[in-house]
């Protein structure tokens, strides 16, 4: 960055572009844009059963129903009824076989929504039923996976395990997770003249849309199909491939009737009909030292994946490259298990397998440290990361800084976690029902997709005869402040106020080929795509001045809506009216693809990440030995962000990505009956953290002496996930609670999320033994 201050540019607090219009209820999203004249709305008929044949599908008293315009099933889609990412594993409709509850038989179009949802219980549908597989332990017995399975190895764990001083082993169970963004999936599908599409989509993925729809249609160019997104309601990875479905359908039917289409779901609709965070669970064993030092560590991963494999292969594979978190591990092996069940395809959430991964090691960690009597930090410590012969990862990338070690180091100090630890324990000893924990848990986060090929972003930047700037890139907004950030980067580029920015909404005509907004690498992609078209303007700009003032090149130097030439100077905008008379060119691309990424995705070797993002937490709870239920009460944090881009929108995102993780761990849990049928399908049955489950204390710090050592967009680096594992933190300091109701050394059995009933059983367990 600049040593100028700018308005709005790189590094500085600038409120998010749309914060007025968010607090207002002011701001546009899909379901507010003005429709056109005779828009039909349009409602799904659905699966009642998680596995069967369907026998029969009579739709002639759907099609009699009042409003009704369009009808369609699979045998009305006229290119192919696909609508999956990897695997065509995945239909628009089901035929003559669903395989979940809440799998599309057929979709209406009507006059009103309300219409369209009557209409669809009008029809006649008979099954005959078929067993679901339900559960990862049932789709391991019965061999049933969406993909083959995987390993990561290192070494030899089985000798390793043979020879280590102790042995541990164990079963592990983490639950999945519904977004629950506050916008539920929507699409408006408008039809032209031309034989052609334009879709407005609440999705992180246009490109992804627009290929997809085309397919469904049958259409010969993908061009054809426009796709544009100005805002969503919240996504956190559920409208990366889940938005495509609605997207698609609303096409289907605005391609069948002619006109517009929109399709909405209720809250209890996208609950049942989207998929979810993955649950796993986890096999391990693992040997260790006298010191805690794991010197063996073999674990069997499975997932509910559902259905079909959509994004799960991905997934589980982050899932192994963060196994290890911040710990060496000399000698491994992690088996993947894909499982296929009868419940909705699971998908993207907020960490894209890594906080499962992540809390499987945090857990082995715990149980190293209780085994041996010791503080759970002392073990987490001799395990990191070292300079040296441990530094590298189990997949082969090095571990090349000690930011960790400093975060933890500067961490346990700030927040007294020492000197906590002893008034914990003293206060524990005088009450007998409430009982408190403490914990400190670190994050060693990689960016980039895995996919190596995903990593690329492209911009589009013009600046007007005014000095005013429009930009348009490949990323979406969904609450992140990606919009703001990418502004920011052009106006410290071209050192102009970031008032004069006009930020537009994606759009699949203006740069083509983009990829999901997910990773956590949308600022770090579309911000270097950004900056590269400006830059392009800018020594355009630079030549002109240089030959039109008769100075050297270096001579000309843009400084805070300036251009100094020399002695002299002129404002940025006579300077661009002045290269407009002169014929300049002052529209621009911008590419960038991520350098020195390299992964070999059939033996598990390269370096998948460009780099590290790391952070750390301490959680303090108390629970409630009669009730089970748990306050969290103070929360400290230390994350790096590199040089932030932004240090407010970086700290909100620290925060939401915590409490989100939190809910993760601590209440957030999806039940589904013996019929596959989720029973947790509305905001009365399933809950998300609210403003009393916040801490009381709540101290976050972004660290501010570590500057991306990689060629980062100003050595910024990437937030939106990584926090999200400091939650572990909180999980943690609940099994510390629950340790000092009974013996310290024992070792609390607990799945997540921790809810009252099981903290309650873990309780009476350790009491009991």
């Amino acid at each position: 960055m600049s040593n100028h201050e700018i308005p709005g540019g790189a590094g500085s607090s600038k409120m998010h572009d749309s914060a007025r219009l968010h607090v207002t209820g002011e701001a546009d999203y899909v379901d507010d844009l003005l429709a056109p004249a005779l828009t039909l709305y349009a409602a799904f008929g659905v699966s009642q059963y998680a596995h069967a044949r369907v026998t029969t599908l009579d739709l002639e008293r759907v099609r009699q129903s009042p409003g009704v315009v369009s009808v369609v099933t699979a045998h009305d889609i006229p290119g192919e009824n696909l609508i999956s990412f990897i695997q065509a594993d995945e239909p628009v409709f089901a035929s003559t076989h669903v395989e979940c509850v809440g799998q599309p038989l057929y979709a209406v179009a009507a006059q009103s929504f309300q219409q369209a949802r009557a209409a669809v219980n009008c029809a006649r549908v008979e099954y005959d039923p078929l067993v679901p597989v339900l559960t990862v332990e049932q789709a391991l017995a019965d061999d049933s996976f969406v993909l083959p399975s995987k390993r990561l190895s290192r070494g030899n764990a089985t000798q390793a395990l043979e020879s280590a001083t102790h042995h541990l082993e164990g079963q592990l169970k983490v639950g999945g997770q519904e977004h629950f963004y506050f916008e539920s999936q929507v699409a408006l599908a408008i039809p032209n003249n031309d034989g052609g599409i334009c879709i407005h989509s609440a999705t992180q993925y246009p490109s992804h849309i627009q290929q997809a729809v085309a397919r469904v249609l049958g259409l010969k160019r993908i061009s054809d199909v426009t796709v544009m997104c100005r805002r969503m309601g919240g996504a956190f990875g559920g409208k990366e491939t889940q938005s495509t479905l609605f997207a698609c359908v609303a096409a289907l039917l605005a391609a069948n009737t002619g006109q517009a289409v929109k399709c909405r779901l209720t809250r209890q609709e996208d609950m049942v009909m989207t998929g979810k965070r993955h649950d796993f669970m986890a096999l391990y064993q693992v040997g260790f030292d006298d010191e805690g030092r794991i010197e063996g560590y073999r674990v069997e991963l499975s997932s509910r994946c559902g259905m079909s494999a959509d994004l799960s292969g991905f997934i589980n594979d982050r899932a192994m490259l963060h196994s290890d978190n911040c710990y060496f591990l000399p000698h491994v092996t992690i088996n993947s298990h894909r499982c296929k069940t009868n419940t909705v395809s699971n998908t993207a959430f907020r960490g894209f397998g890594a906080p499962q991964g992540i809390w499987v090691m945090e857990q082995i960690i715990d149980e190293i440290a209780r085994y041996l009597g010791q503080d759970p930090l002392d073990i987490r410590k001799r395990n990191f990361y070292e300079p040296g012969q441990r530094d590298t990862t189990p997949y082969g990338m090095r571990v090349e800084d000690r930011l960790l070690h400093e975060i933890v180091s500067r961490l346990e100090t700030d927040a007294r976690y020492r000197e906590r630890r002893a008034e914990i324990e003293d206060f524990n000893r005088h009450s007998p029902i409430l009982k408190r924990g403490l914990a400190l848990t670190p994050v060693k986060y990689g960016i980039a997709f895995t996919q190596t090929h995903l990593n690329q972003a492209g911009a589009l930047v013009h600046v007007y005869i005014d000095g005013s700037v429009y930009l348009n890139h490949g990323g979406t907004e969904m609450g992140q402040g990606l919009y703001t950030k990418v502004a920011q980067v052009v106006a410290e580029e071209l050192q102009i106020d970031i008032g004069r920015i006009t930020i537009s909404a994606a759009d699949t005509s203006k740069v083509p080929n983009a990829s999901a907004t997910a990773a956590s690498v949308g600022a770090d992609l579309n911000g270097k795509a950004a900056q590269a078209a400006a830059r392009t303007i800018k020594i355009r700009l630079i030549e002109f001045a240089a030959k039109h003032f008769h100075i050297r090149p270096e001579e000309v130097v843009f400084s805070n809506n300036r251009v100094l030439l020399g002695s002299q100077h002129i404002s940025f905008q006579d300077l661009v009216a002045l290269a407009y008379q002169e014929r300049i060119s002052l529209s621009a691309t911008g590419f960038y693809r991520t350098p020195e990424i390299e992964f070999d995705r059939s033996n598990f070797t390269g370096r998948p990440f460009l780099y590290f993002s790391y952070g750390a937490a301490v959680s303090e709870v108390a629970i409630d030995t009669l009730t089970g239920e748990s306050t969290l009460l103070r929360v400290d944090i230390l994350h790096d962000c590199g040089r932030s881009l932004n240090p407010a929108i970086d700290r909100g995102q620290i925060e939401g990505a915590f409490l989100q993780g939190a809910g993760w761990l601590t209440m957030e849990e999806l039940i589904w009956n013996d019929a596959g049928v989720l029973q947790t399908n509305t905001s009365s049955s399933y809950k998300i953290p609210a403003c009393r489950d916040c801490p009381v204390h709540f101290n976050v710090e972004l660290l501010e002496t570590a500057p991306n050592r990689t060629d980062s967009v100003f050595s910024s680096k990437a937030v939106g996930e990584p926090p999200f594992m400091l939650a572990i933190s909180v999980f943690q300091a609940i099994k510390d609670a629950i340790a000092a109701a009974g013996n310290l050394c024992r070792r609390p059995q607990l799945d997540a999320p921790a809810t009252p009933e099981r903290i309650l059983k873990a309780i009476q367990d350790i009491r009991s033994t």
